[in-house]
């Protein structure tokens, strides 16, 4: 690529840096996306509920978008990218380039600490590459909100935008892979939920008359201690985790009211319920135990979904040809969830292919740290691995094989 496209790439990049927002309030980031797509000029464009399966549209859903080109006959092709940020304080040390150069987030208490700046810069730039070329073929761009909480990848998979997809690419920056490598397709994404638990209680004065009160504080430790003990299963690797927790009002007080963020995760989707229910049935249990009443709200779930080998080695066939690249891994372990997973299963349902591709860059920390920082340099090679495995697909096609005259 030209140092303009490589300049434009971070520009782009940069402006969503500054203005991260949180999962399902990606407001202005989404007029930002829909300002850019229309610039480039698509055949069709829904936003927000418009993006999603009406029976599935819920409270709050009106961020978010999908753009489609409809370029006549060939292969129809998703590709997911995700638009939320983190609830993190951006590092203002110099040392962190965006505080040194000048774009860090604008947004106190919010950051992109997950790459989804780069993943929107890349959905942009590859839908104006394919609109700005002889593409055959249906290339449909999901802009999802809400991946942090497993929030958006259901009601877009269920959508129309999802009907009838040969192919779909979901594609993630970093994850430990250092620039210039790329992994084509992950394996053992671990499903997993989101659950809130509210624990209601009754007041009581903590020194005279702690008797007569029902302590929620109380019943969420009890909850949270046991959620840790819930046995591990001779089927596979299963986790929970409880990662907030907010109770009382003053030292004096028996708590009334108390409340817990939790998750549970499995290597499979049936380990995944496997221990979901028995989170659920821990919280109940323990609020019980302490005489209080608890609701439980599973807020997001995703399944597990593989990736597909053939398409894997086409991701590997493109990668190793693009400059800059110096290794390629066929597959590698996720270790992680995402709801990109139900687009997969959407795809692979209905006789699809898919696949989760890793574009590696170099990173100062891990995701979801103050520090988190994207290599510039990554954003050339996700669209050049992106585009040209897009532009793979339609030449082997059976409709493009056709015209050329092969038999199929």
């Amino acid at each position: 690529m030209t140092d303009p496209i490589r300049d434009r790439l971070a520009t782009v990049r940069r402006s969503f840096h500054r203005h991260p927002e949180p999962a399902w309030r990606e407001f202005f980031t989404t007029a930002q996306l829909v300002e850019e797509i229309r610039a480039i000029g698509v055949d069709e464009l829904a936003v927000g509920p418009d993006a999603y399966d009406p029976a599935d549209r819920m409270a709050g859903g009106n961020t978010g978008a999908v753009a489609v080109l409809e370029r006549g006959e060939g292969p129809a092709i998703g590709l997911r990218v995700d638009i939320d940020g983190l609830f993190i304080e951006e590092s203002t040390d110099e040392a962190h380039d965006p505080a040194a150069e000048g774009f860090r987030s604008e947004i106190d208490g919010t950051m992109h600490a997950c790459g989804h700046d780069a993943h929107m810069t890349w959905g942009l730039a590859v839908l104006e590459a394919i609109e700005a070329s002889d593409f055959a073929g249906r290339l449909v761009v999901f802009f999802q909100p809400a991946e942090e909480i497993s929030g958006g990848g259901f009601p877009m998979a269920k959508s129309e935008f999802a009907d009838d997809l040969d192919y779909l690419l979901a594609v993630h920056v970093g994850l430990d892979h250092p620039t210039g490598e790329v992994v084509a397709g992950i394996e053992k994404p671990l499903a997993m939920c989101h659950v809130d638990a509210t624990i209601e209680g009754t007041s009581a004065h903590a020194g005279k008359a702690p008797n007569e009160g029902a302590n929620a504080m109380h019943a969420m430790g009890t909850a949270i201690e046991n959620a840790y003990g819930i046995p591990r299963h001779s089927d596979g690797m299963t986790r929970v985790n409880v990662g907030k927790a907010e109770a009382g009002s003053a030292s004096n007080v028996i708590a009334e009211h108390a409340h817990m963020a939790a998750e549970a995760r499995g290597e499979t989707t049936e380990l995944m319920e496997y221990v979901k229910r028995r989170l659920e049935r821990t919280i109940r249990s323990a609020a019980t135990m302490h005489g209080c009443r608890a609701d439980v709200d599973v807020v997001s779930e995703s399944p597990r979904a593989d990736s597909d080998a053939e398409l894997q080695a086409l991701v590997s066939e493109i990668a190793t040809g693009v400059g800059g690249i110096e290794r390629v891994l066929p597959a590698a372990d996720f270790g992680a969830s995402e709801d990109a997973t139900f687009l997969m299963e959407r795809v692979q349902d209905d006789g699809g292919l898919a696949t989760y591709v890793i574009v590696g860059t170099d990173h100062p920390t891990s995701h979801h740290t103050p520090t988190f920082d994207v290599d510039e340099r990554s954003l050339e090679h996700g669209v050049e691995v992106l585009v040209g495995t897009i532009r793979e697909l339609e030449a082997r096609h059976p409709v493009a094989q056709a015209e050329d005259g092969i038999e199929v």
